[in-house]
Formats: C-alpha cells, structure tokens, sequence
C-alpha cells in the first residue's frame, strides 16, 4: 500500500526555528529534575506550614486529663463494664520519660471505676495507649489576643527548651484567686463558656452501669455495692424489667425523695480514675454538680423535679406536669421561688430530657427543649450559707413516673494544696496579680498537674530576653492554640495474642531485625479511634452563661515536647 501524501509532507516538514526537538533522554532527565523541584518545593511548603501555620503534637502526661490524654491504660470496669482511662507514667516502671512500651504491660496499682466504685487489683495486663496527637494553630496570638480558657501551648518558662500545654486562666492586669475549687478574675468568680464547662463535667455515677455481681464485699468503696440512691422508706422502686429504670405510682400530691449516697456510692471528692488511688484520701469536695435524666410520665398529674444542696441551701428544679417549670431555695423549710415560667406539658408515655446544674454561682434547669436559669452573684459571698455544709443530691417527684439514663457529675475543681509543703499562687487567700504580657496557666487534672500555682523562679530564658516572673508565662513564650485531636489513640489489628507474645520473644532473645520490625508491626496501633477525634474548646470572649450539657461518656510529631 502506498503512503499517505500527507504523512510524507509531516514528514519531511523542516524544523520551526528556534525550537528544539527532544529525545527520550533528554525529557527523561527533565522529568526527573521537575520532580525534585516539586519534591523540594512541597519540602519548603511544608517546612513554612509547620513552622508558621500549624504544627502537629503528642501529649506525654495526663496534667489535661480527660480533656487531653497523655500516655494511659485503656479500661473497662469488670463489673459495670463503664470504660475509663488510666494514667502510665514510664518513670514508676524504670523507663525513661516519654516511653510509650508496645506489647502488654502490667498495672502496678489498683484503679477504680468512676461510676461504681469498684477497685480493680493491681496486676491486670493491659496494652499501654499513646498521648492524643492534636494540631495546634501557630502565630495565632501574633494577631489575635488570647482568650480566657484558650487551651495554649507554650515554653516551659522553668526550661524554655520544653513545651507545655495547659488552660489559660488569667489574662494581663487580671488578679486572679482560686476559691472552693472556681476561678475569681478581680474578686468575681469567672464563668466557663458552653463547650467549655460541657468538655469538664466528671462523673460521679450512671445508673446505666450496672455491676453484675453486686456481693463482691469491700470492693465497691469498701463496701457491697447497692443502688447508689437510697430507696429505703421511699415510694421509688428499681423497675422489675429493667434495673437501670426507676418507677414511681403514687397520689400526685404526695412527694417522694431518692437520695444519693448509699455507702458503697462514690463520694462528691474531687478524684480523678486517670490518677492514683492512694491520692484520693486527700482530695477536696467539690459542691458544683449536676443531674441528668429522662422522664416518662404517664399522665399529666405530679412533678418531677432535682435538689442539689450548696452549703447547706437547698436549690430546687421542678416541673409541674401540668406545665411549669420552677427554680427556688429552700432554707429552714421555707422556699423562695427564683425563676418560673410556663412550658408545654410533656407528651405522655414518652421520655423527656431533665437537667439541672449548680455551677459557678448559677442554676441551669433544662426540661424537654425549654430552659430557665438563675444567676445567683459572681462575688465570693454570693452564695448564702446554711447549717449543713456538705453537698446533697436528691430527685423527687410524684404521681405515675418513669426515669432512664439517670446519672451525677461534678465540675471541674482546681485545687489549692497538694502539692507537698509548697505554697500555691493565686489560691484562697493569696491573690496574684499579673502584669502586661503575662498569663496564667492551670491543667484541666488540677490534682496532677504542674503549672503556674507552683512554678518557682526560673533561672533560665529564651535567648534575648530576661527571665520571666515566677508563676506567669509572657507573650514571647507563647507557641499557639489547641485546635484539634487529629489523632486519639488508635487500636491494633487483632492479630492472634499467641503471635505476639512470640514475636516480642523472639525480639528479646535473638535481637534479630526483621523479627524486631514484624514484632512492632503487630503492635502497631493503625487503626484510628474515629470517635475520639475532636475539637479543642476554648474562650469565645463572651460571658454568656454555660448550656448544662454532657458528652458522653507532648513530645511532638516529630520534636518538641508538651508537658
């Protein structure tokens, strides 16, 4: 077959001038060298992302706890199955700081669930869960001011080679005291914003967990667990088809109490189940509570309401069936109503939302969508005092009731001692006032955590400047703000534990490095935690007060370090 006319012409077509024709080798070689210029490019990019934009890091201690997580022990109660978390701290097991070990390693010390109340014993071999990796938003302070309740991270101002992470508390020109466990900036107790006092409530008990062997003695607070709210000469009683359910049939005028705090139930002490139990005996009551649960009523006749008793006043929710909502005090026996507004009756044989808080000097009542609160003073003596100081915890209610998912939680407390012989800053009695460009910082675990209440003199600073003043950070150590945990920690594949153990003792005897990199795979932890991935609160510059929700129940990557 002849050729086309018009592939000779193309053919035989001279050159444009001034262009080049290429051979293969010559546009390999142009390819490869396009490729490193991206690869060198994508290098600075990230290089400047890193150092101005944002930066990833792992938290190595539980000071945060349960807001962040260092290194810890996952856990699940053997009784109630309620799962918490449980601090590892590599220096009590002879490892250098920082070590997170692979392979399972054995609790030393007893722990104890945060909702019954059963001691777990020590020896129970456990896998040790790495410190949340979060995303933190760098010279974001460069241009915007820090807001109170800001989760930062900063310089160490002890050794400014190290960084931490805390709660910032106290702003420049702020004096700052810490009084029954709450925050006062200039002699007014300072609110949490929404997310903010959602993220800290702690457990004190969920009636969803129940322990399946109630007569195991001296395990449950030292004692035999039972129903935490008291049923003895009350019309309450434990639903026959559901334990976890509470059921009253009664006259709609007659009123009947569950009190909290049988013998085995936990106390309203400021404990933490991420630290150590032995530390327990010593921690301060905490009177800022709150109760959550659902009620099916099954018509509208009766109420149902909460009491949360606040050194020694008693402070009332209820909600007339009929359609009413009321906050009052009770004291000596006479009430005073605070607030009350009429609401939709809630529909019958179905459950209704009911939510009642008393916390940073405010009542928070939350029925079926509608809300009412009160504020009752910001200044320290704003809450009366009555005769009985210890908090107290009831529902009531009456007529024909159902309750669900009742549980008990306490705020965040920061501590004023505990800390050896040292004396603390800013605490009761000891006002610290900053100065321009100073911050104060607390950990979310106050019990466990070292920042500015006990800072001591730093003899060291970042190059260029003076050392700061004991107890502050300055603006120059500020590092940036907590965005996100990008990266809980996750969970291994179930490879078969007989091929683990074999693996990791077969990299103990031999040394061999192919054995030691499978054994480390079979450890890895690859698979993310999606549901504890999640948003790091902070201030919003408002002083609006705090909704009454619940959630449910640093080295960095690669350098640096959060403490």
């Amino acid at each position: 077959m002849s050729e086309n006319r018009a592939d000779k012409v193309e053919k035989n077509k001279p050159a444009v001038p001034g262009t080049r024709i290429r051979g293969k080798k010559k546009d390999r070689a142009t390819e490869i060298a396009n490729t490193f210029e991206w690869l060198i490019t994508a290098f600075i990019l990230a290089f400047v992302f890193r150092a101005f934009v944002m930066e990833a890091f792992r938290i190595p201690t539980g000071s945060m706890a349960d807001t962040l997580k260092g290194a810890h022990f996952r856990l699940r109660c053997p009784q109630c199955g309620y799962a918490y978390e449980h601090g590892f701290v590599p220096q009590s097991y002879g490892m250098p700081e920082d070590t997170v070990p692979s392979g399972m390693v054995p609790i030393r010390q007893q722990t104890r669930c945060p909702s019954c109340g059963f001691y777990t014993p020590a020896g129970e071999e456990v896998p040790v869960a790495n410190g949340d990796r979060i995303l933190v938003l760098k010279c974001v302070y460069q241009f915007l001011d820090p807001k109170r309740w800001d989760v930062i991270v900063f310089k160490n101002p002890i050794n400014p080679t190290e960084n931490y992470i805390k709660r910032l508390i106290g702003l420049p020109g702020d004096t700052i005291e810490i009084i029954d466990g709450d925050v006062y900036i200039d002699g007014l107790i300072t609110r949490k914003p929404p997310e903010v006092q959602k993220e800290v409530w702690m457990p004190v008990y969920e009636n969803d967990y129940q322990p399946v062997n109630s007569n195991e003695r001296a395990w449950f607070n030292g004692h035999r667990w039972q129903s935490p709210f008291n049923l003895e000469g009350s019309a309450w009683k434990i639903d026959d088809k559901n334990p976890t359910h509470f059921v009253l049939d009664g006259p709609p005028d007659q009123t009947s109490v569950l009190t909290y705090g049988a013998p085995s139930a936990n106390s309203f002490a400021t404990t933490y189940a991420y630290n150590e139990v032995y530390s327990y005996a010593r921690m301060p009551t905490c009177s800022d509570l709150m109760i959550r649960y659902y009620v099916q009523p099954a018509n509208h006749e009766g109420k149902v309401g909460v009491t949360l008793s606040k050194q020694g006043i008693d402070y009332q929710a209820r909600v007339d069936l009929s359609g009413r909502m009321t906050l009052a005090k009770v004291e000596d026996g006479q009430e005073t109503v605070l607030a009350s507004q009429e609401v939709a009756s809630p529909p019958t044989n179905a459950f209704a939302l009911v939510k009642f808080a008393n916390v940073d000097h405010q009542l928070l009542f939350e029925f079926n969508g509608h809300e009412l609160s009160v504020d009752l003073g910001r200044s320290p003596k704003a809450m009366e005092q009555g005769s009985q100081p210890s908090p107290r915890a009831e529902i009531f209610g009456s007529g024909k009731l159902t309750l669900a998912h009742v549980a008990l939680f306490r705020d965040i407390y920061y501590t004023s001692d505990g800390q050896g012989s040292r004396g603390g800053r800013a605490v009761e009695g000891r006002p610290f006032k900053l100065n321009n460009d100073e911050f104060f910082v607390l950990g979310d675990n106050s019990p466990n955590s070292e920042d500015g209440r006990w800072w001591g003199q730093p003899d060291m600073s970042s190059k260029g400047w003076a050392p700061p003043r004991a107890g502050v950070v300055p603006r120059y150590y500020l590092v940036g703000k907590a965005l996100f945990v990008y990266w809980p920690s996750g969970f291994e594949f179930p490879w078969p534990q007989t091929l683990k153990t074999a693996l990791l003792n077969s990299s103990r005897k031999n040394g061999n490095v192919a054995v030691r990199l499978l054994s480390g795979l079979a450890n890895l932890r690859w698979i993310p935690n999606v549901g504890q991935m999640r948003f790091i609160y902070g201030g919003t510059g408002k002083t609006e007060p705090a909704r009454i929700e619940v959630r449910g129940n640093m080295t960095s990557d690669p350098n640096g370090g959060l403490k």
